[in-house]
């Protein structure tokens, strides 16, 4: 039927494989009342956002295009630089300077026609849940962990039970060197977001010790030739991160400290990397989550294949060694702040002793918190807010004091809120140690 289809409408021979897909019945479909012609309708009607125009967000874009959705939007805040050229296939040099999302979407209508992409150079959170309701699904091509937490934080908020048309899947892709993964999220219904921060620590600070007497990483090399020898021979006035000679001065430092402690792997480009704090990038492998992204698209759309979402909701990917996958189920978290019924309070393990300044600093390195721009409450007490500035000088002395000073003790409840997440309360149990 798939390929009858195919060749009954004009115009359609350009999609007869990708047909045979969209068309075919899946696990979910109900094979009395199915109608391939209706299928083929449904994802071109189908309206999808991208939030994201970079190196993921680029093959998103042409996959979804290529894949028969029709009225696509994408959301980027950011400029192309020349340094995403090498990855970023959408732009050219002559697009430096220019709004990502605008010239993304230009290109790729340009290449597949009768596709629409709509595009939006502004942050994801100047929009309102109206915008977000228009579409049927939303895939996340991010670098930033914030801003993920508040599109599921929305999403979630957004979902009415007696409305099936406000729950939105999110489907979540991230690239870190060889190594990625993709993810599905039925807001409410499977584990979010937030129930899988922990999975996406901070990266640990390395004690200034290591990096200046026992150096076991090429990372801490960089750091050495970057905080030590800089400072000790100050090559040029201002380190300037951006200056390609300032790099290779830190590189050649770091290389012959490497040398002296038998320590291999320090190229240009992870000195680079370290230096400018950059999450390495590989075209291949922003590819292959891509795909993987859009793949689960497609599957939703058309229930033409099993998805992840309701069993399987992870897929991991490894290349460094090999080309390896694997998906597993990620469960919801009962204290999840975002999406649990119950809103339980979670455990925090601190010392009575440090200070409420000390304390408010480890709340954005704390895997199940990440949290910087903290304001605190306990017992009926403002403890510290950082706004408005009236209150914020008002509770300022409270940061040189000791948790124990506080009167707070073993047991007791506070309740932490940051800007970036204005419709959030996190709710920690403090327990001593």
């Amino acid at each position: 039927m798939a390929d009858t289809l195919a060749v009954a409408q004009p115009g359609r021979s350009r999609w007869e494989y990708l047909d045979r897909i969209r068309t075919t019945a899946g696990p979910f479909t109900d094979a009395e009342s199915h109608d391939p012609e209706e299928v083929v309708s449904v994802v071109d009607r189908m309206c999808v956002l991208v939030i994201g125009a970079g190196g993921l967000g680029c093959e998103i874009l042409k996959n979804l295009a290529l894949s028969g959705f029709k009225n696509i939007h994408v959301i980027d805040m950011d400029t192309i630089d020349i340094s995403n050229l090498n990855r970023q296939f959408l732009f050219r040099k002559a697009d430096v300077g220019k709004s990502k999302a605008e010239v993304a979407a230009r290109f790729v209508e340009q290449r597949v026609k009768g596709v629409k992409i709509t595009p939006h150079n502004c942050r994801i959170q100047d929009f309102d849940e109206d915008f977000y309701m228009q579409f049927q699904s939303i895939i996340c091509g991010l670098d930033s962990i914030e801003a993920r937490r508040w599109i599921n934080a929305t999403l979630v908020e957004m979902v009415d039970m007696a409305n099936p048309e406000s729950l939105k899947p999110l489907i979540d892709g991230g690239t870190e060197g060889f190594k990625g993964q993709s993810r599905v999220i039925f807001p409410t219904v499977t584990s979010c977001i937030e129930c899988q921060l922990d999975m996406h620590a901070p990266r640990a600070a390395v004690p200034l010790c290591t990096i200046a007497s026992i150096p076991r990483q090429p990372e801490h090399c960089i750091e050495w030739a970057h905080v030590i020898a800089w400072d000790q021979e100050k090559p040029f006035p201002k380190l300037d991160k951006d200056d390609p000679e300032h790099i290779q001065w830190l590189y050649q430092k770091a290389l012959l400290r490497a040398l002296e402690f038998k320590i291999t792997g320090v190229t240009y480009s992870l000195t680079q990397g370290v230096i400018k704090n950059i999450i390495p990038a590989i075209a291949s492998t922003n590819a292959i989550i891509a795909a993987s992204c859009c793949n689960e698209a497609m599957k939703i759309a058309t229930s033409a294949a099993s998805f992840l979402g309701l069993e399987d909701n992870y897929m991991m990917y490894s290349g460094n060694d090999s080309i390896y996958t694997y998906t597993f189920k990620h469960e919801k978290k009962p204290d999840c702040p975002v999406c649990s019924d119950e809103k339980q309070a979670r455990p925090l393990d601190v010392d009575p002793n440090v200070t409420l300044q000390e304390f408010l600093d480890s709340i954005a390195a704390r895997p199940e918190a990440q949290l910087k721009n903290p304001s605190i409450r306990a017992d009926n007490k403002t403890l510290y807010m950082r706004s408005p500035p009236s209150l914020e000088e008002q509770t300022r002395p409270n940061l040189e004091k000791t948790l124990k000073d506080l009167g707070l003790q073993d047991g007791y409840e506070v309740l932490i809120t940051d800007p970036a997440f204005p419709t959030l309360t996190f709710n920690f149990i403090l327990r001593f140690k």
